[in-house]
């Protein structure tokens, strides 16, 4: 289990609070208001070691774990839905005993923004990367041959970059089990698959309209977002919403144009007031 942290009632969690057993949250570091790291489909906590650092300056961090993504041998038998991720991520957020601000990237940004609209009480703000509300009509299947094909462990770490290129092999060494022999896959890509399908089957624009936290949105300029509907988003969230839109980037914002997500990031927390 990770290792995270509860603060007391009434004020935010600092380093000093009391640890807790979670299978969801691990506290990387600073004080204050807590922030929480959302990570993508395929994804894990520990790839937000590179943001970690400066983010600390801003509040206490917490890298969160979503279910099917918590180890190749953590079993999980409940149905794949987004109220079950919700559901999760809301149980993470209230133990830390204050509102979060919360960064999700693709797949956490969509979860975190469901659980602003549906908890608004857990969430002080948002920072959504590359998600957008609508995938409706879209399926996996160019998708399914090559994640079916993914070999369980990977033997060295040059195969992971030849099969995922530098940014994403970088990325998936540091959400891979680590284990004795090499890197192995930290989920069923079956599971990962089937949430991926889900996306196709509904869209989450009533969730999006019904969030009232002040919110960053950075779309890639090479993004998995369909056109438009990110720049939408931010006119339906009116003054409450930044967009920024990073030429020449890939999904991984984060990872490809650390400078730029950076700066946009710092000056929105810079505008959060310290005592909401």
């Amino acid at each position: 289990m990770a290792q995270g942290y509860r603060a007391r009632p009434g004020r935010w969690p600092t380093a000093q609070d009391e640890p807790v057993s979670t299978h969801a949250l691990t506290h990387r570091g600073g004080d204050g208001r807590p922030i929480v790291l959302v990570h993508g489909l395929m994804g894990r906590g520990t790839t937000w070691s590179r943001q970690v650092p400066w983010l600390t300056r801003f509040g206490s961090v917490f890298t969160y774990d979503a279910p099917w993504h918590r180890g190749r041998d953590v079993e999980d038998s409940e149905p794949v839905s987004t109220e079950r991720f919700v559901a999760d991520l809301g149980d993470a957020v209230a133990s830390l005993g204050a509102p979060a601000v919360l960064i999700g990237h693709s797949m956490g940004g969509l979860h975190s923004w469901c659980l602003a609209a549906q908890r608004p009480e857990l969430v002080r703000a948002l920072v959504v990367e590359d998600m957008a509300p609508d995938f409706v009509g879209r399926t996996t299947g160019a998708w399914e041959p090559w994640v079916h094909a993914l070999p369980v462990e990977y033997s060295t770490a040059e195969q992971v970059f030849d099969e995922f290129g530098p940014v994403a092999g970088r990325y998936f060494l540091e959400a891979f089990d680590r284990t004795a022999t090499g890197w192995r896959l930290h989920g069923r890509p079956a599971r990962w698959l089937e949430i991926a399908g889900q996306w196709g089957l509904r869209d989450y624009w009533q969730q999006w309209q019904s969030v009232s936290a002040p919110v960053l949105l950075i779309e890639a300029g090479d993004s998995v977002a369909p056109p438009g509907q990110m720049r939408r988003m931010a006119e339906l969230a009116g003054a409450s919403a930044r967009y920024v839109h990073v030429p020449g980037a890939g999904h991984l914002v984060h990872d490809d144009a650390p400078e730029q997500y950076r700066d946009a990031v710092e000056s929105f927390l810079a505008t959060l007031s310290e005592d909401a």
